[in-house]
């Protein structure tokens, strides 16, 4: 229980603001850029991901241009294909994820009453991550360079250097710089949302934007991992020439295919769900009630991303899958419409219920819809198999695919933007240069796009670009090409709209709209988030606690001050959101920026080969991270407990399941896991097509795998008896213990290599020594990373950093260790046992 709010007199008010205000400042001069609060990186995100949509955009129109008249010769072959390439690449990768990412780290902390995101200098980082990779992979093109083999970057086409020359290696090696960015998001909007609420939100009192966050970025757990173990397999066939994709060696294309729309098919999900999320917190406010259904619009989002995995196969239909495969998967298809139609309802009953107030973001959102419905539609046919089969490949899917993406993601995010502007500076856009760009987008996106239908049906194949002038096709693609021209014209109006000066424009009012939710009770001049972190006691707060917004803003809640000054925020219960710990956040820093430019330099070196500069970059890089580890994690407080207000005391220090860190942990080596589990998919997928998966060369055997595996079983052991002796403030027997680990692991180390090696398997002669060193490979990379973790660990205890009552880090490690420990359980015992033993 907490006590009776507390009222100040206004010169302590001030001073508590004011102290609260230097903290939380931003660096002034060049050293802006290392800010970490999440005002700033979500602005640099978002501003980042509309530049590269507009890049994309411009790429789009000169596709168009080219395809307006039969027999054009306005691009070379080669430059439409790269153009072609990069437009899909940015809009998937660089704009329509990382822009819910940005919205997410701008929004989610007022809109869960709390200071910051938990991670605020991992969100800074994830910044720089996507920023430089998307200037290297969209920079590509100005040097002749950028990926020429489409945005899904199919074998054999992309695995063969002279065809597809140096770009498929950006492609592959910039995304999997990009990736990291989006797992990073991830991490910490799901730790954010579960333990950063304000106190009293319980999980069903959340708003709808943050549970529709917090399945997009369980998606993404689940989406990318495994995209990430196909790029594997794919640069180490282009760079070394293993033949994971080489039917002549044993390998199969499609294994890529499955392993890409494992990922492709949830990704549309994964961009379609935040921007239903935006419309959840729209809708509600311009009807002027809470949303009608809000457990069944919960249910149906869940519904929704759970099905988004069984979808991958439509994409493959074509491939001669057995009939069973399209029966299921056909099925499914079909079945995601259902929890997708009642989210769509939901918002309909709720507008129903309440005064519309067709107000410019609220057009948008409708607009958004309307589109999305029609490509749902054509959703539903592409579904089914003897339909998919004639409009495979053809306009008719282009038409189908930019419906979905542009109606169910770009037209509610400027939606967003129209509604959430007066967060960023107090003032509105344009309501009537809005409702301007809104009927050109609106018009010219079905002029430009609904004609493809019917281009597509006539037989015209995508990715073309060129088409002669008797086969019916010229006139709906110049048709295309004017709707093409008048929705970049209604784009041009909101960027110039948002870049006009507003100088002489009123400060508006905080909460223009008579929102409900949290978000409104920020200040957008501030970088605290909120001012207090309040109790919260319904899904409407600001509707159902009057008093709500004076007092938070009076500082009459938790952390009013930062008496410390250190930056400080409420750790809650994941059900309950009742308080539990005070968590203190590192704040500007230089070793985001410098952690991610030096990742960002091994990339960029290994996809030039420079082998020396990618081993000096990732010394760089690991050396900057483990800093970054040293001196702002697990930082020992000066006294074990701090009043935050309300007659409210909590302990300013927590490890294991109650300790952020712990979380961050568990779900990283989920994402992890995920990428494991999908080599072990290409493996027995291998197995399941071959008669003789092995092509009758020796396996690694058993001795040397399976004494790997129990050494990596051993090590895990001695890691959780160190921590039991820690427990029980036995320092010899902590160190010991870490040091028996350590030794372990290097010998488990040595036993892993030593089956694949003495065997002489040639990972370039066929996939089944390849695929065998890959899972030899991912192991042993964990377990050195695993032995790096407890000489961290030893180190910290060496030098006083970590004691029996403060062991995060020992808790993590051991964390880290459950999963290592399965890891090489399960690789050794597939590779030592699968086929020989059958």
């Amino acid at each position: 229980m907490t006590g009776p709010i507390e009222i100040l007199p206004p010169d302590q008010r001030d001073a508590q603001a004011e102290r609260l205000r230097k903290v939380w400042a931003n660096p002034t001069g060049w050293r802006y850029w290392t800010s970490a609060n999440n005002t700033q990186v979500g602005l640099w995100y978002a501003s980042a991901a509309f530049a590269f949509m507009l890049f994309a955009g411009v790429l789009a129109l000169i596709m168009r241009a080219q395809l307006a008249v039969p027999d054009n010769d306005l691009v070379s072959a080669d430059f439409y294909n790269q153009a072609f390439t990069l437009h899909g690449t940015v809009m998937m990768f660089l704009f329509a994820v990382p822009i819910f990412e940005a919205v997410a780290i701008f929004l989610l902390p007022p809109m869960l009453g709390a200071r910051e995101l938990p991670f605020p200098r991992l969100g800074a980082f994830g910044f720089w991550s996507f920023f430089l990779g998307g200037v290297f992979v969209c920079g590509s093109i100005f040097f002749d360079a950028a990926p020429s083999s489409g945005w899904f970057m199919y074998p054999p086409l992309a695995t063969d250097e002279e065809l597809s020359g140096i770009g498929a290696d950006i492609w592959l090696l910039g995304l999997s710089f990009i990736e990291v960015a989006s797992i990073a998001a991830a991490v910490e909007l799901i730790v954010g949302i579960m333990k950063c609420r304000a106190p009293g939100m319980r999980i069903n009192l959340m708003p709808l934007f943050a549970w529709y966050l917090l399945i997009v970025a369980g998606m993404i757990l689940f989406a990318f991992p495994p995209l990430i173990a196909g790029d594997i397999l794919f640069e180490l066939q282009r760079m070394f020439d293993w033949p994971f994709f080489d039917p002549a060696r044993g390998g199969d294309p499609l294994l890529w295919q499955h392993l890409f729309w494992i990922f492709g098919h949830p990704e549309v999900y994964i961009i379609f769900l935040p921007a239903i999320a935006l419309m959840a917190m729209i809708v509600p406010t311009f009807s002027q009630r809470p949303i009608v259904g809000y457990s069944w619009i919960v249910l149906a989002a869940v519904g929704t991303g759970f099905l988004s995995f069984g979808l991958w196969v439509h994409h493959m239909f074509a491939t001669g899958l057995p009939q069973i495969s399209l029966a299921f998967f056909s099925a499914a298809s079909e079945a995601v419409a259902i929890p997708t139609a009642v989210q769509i309802f939901v918002f309909m009953a709720t507008m129903l219920a309440g005064r519309v107030i067709f107000s410019t973001p609220m057009l948008f959102g409708i607009g958004g819809i309307a589109i999305f419905v029609i490509g749902g539609l054509t959703g539903v046919m592409v579904a089914l198999a003897p339909f998919d089969w004639q409009a495979h490949d053809t306009y008719f899917i282009v038409a189908h695919l930019h419906y979905v993406l542009i109606g169910g993601m770009l037209f509610p995010v400027i939606g967003g933007i129209y509604y959430y502007y007066p967060l960023i500076d107090a003032k509105h856009l344009s309501n009537r240069l809005g409702r301007i760009a809104f009927w050109l987008m609106f018009i010219g996106f079905n002029i430009g796009f609904f004609p493809m239908h019917l281009t597509g049906l006539r037989g015209m194949p995508r990715r073309v670009f060129t088409y002669p002038g008797d086969v019916g096709w010229d006139w709906l693609n110049l048709v295309s090409t004017v709707g093409a021209f008048v929705l970049a014209f209604g784009i041009c109006i909101i960027v110039l709209d948002v870049v006009r000066p507003k100088h002489r424009q009123s400060r508006g009012e905080q909460n223009p709209w008579n929102a409900g939710t949290l978000e409104w009770i920020s200040e957008p001049e501030e970088n605290w988030g909120v001012r207090s972190i309040p109790r919260v006691e319904s899904r409407y707060p600001l509707w159902d606690q009057p008093e709500l917004f004076r007092d938070v803003n009076d500082g009459r809640y938790y952390l009013p001050d930062a008496q410390e000054g250190l930056r400080e925020g409420l750790i809650t219960s994941v059900l309950d959101a009742e308080p539990e710990q005070v968590l203190r956040m590192g704040g500007t820093s230089y070793v985001t920026i410098v952690s991610a430019l030096s990742l960002g330099a091994v990339f960029v070196a290994m996809t030039f080969k420079w082998w020396l500069a990618t081993a000096v970059a990732a010394v760089i890089c690991i050396c900057a991270i483990l800093y970054w580890l040293w001196t702002g994690t697990a930082e020992i407080p000066e006294k074990p407990k701090k009043d935050v207000g309300l007659g409210l005391t909590l302990p300013l220090y927590a490890s294991g399941p109650a300790s952020v860190g712990w979380w961050a942990m568990f779900i990283t080596m989920i994402g992890d896991g995920t990428a494991f589990a999908s080599l072990i998919f290409g493996y027995f997928f291998y197995w399941t097509i071959h008669e003789d998966f092995a092509g009758n060369i020796a396996g690694p055997g058993k001795l040397w795998p399976l004494t790997s595996a129990l050494l990596f079983v051993a090590a895990w052991g001695a890691t959780l008896a160190s921590r039991h002796f820690n427990a029980k403030g036995h320092v010899g027997g902590l160190r010991g213990g870490l040091a028996v680990a350590i030794g372990l692991t290097g010998a488990a180390l040595v036993a892993g290599f030593a089956g694949p090696f003495s065997h002489g398997m040639d990972p370039t002669a066929h996939v089944y020594p390849a695929i065998v060193w890959v899972l030899t490979a991912w192991v042993l990379t964990h377990g050195a990373v695993g032995a790096v973790m407890l000489a961290y660990c030893l180190a910290r205890s060496l030098a006083g950093r970590l004691t029996s009552e403060h062991d995060i880090d020992l808790w993590n490690v051991a964390l880290y260790w459950h999963f290592m420990a399965v890891t090489a359980v399960v690789a050794f015992l597939v590779i030592g046992l699968f086929p020989e033993a059958i």
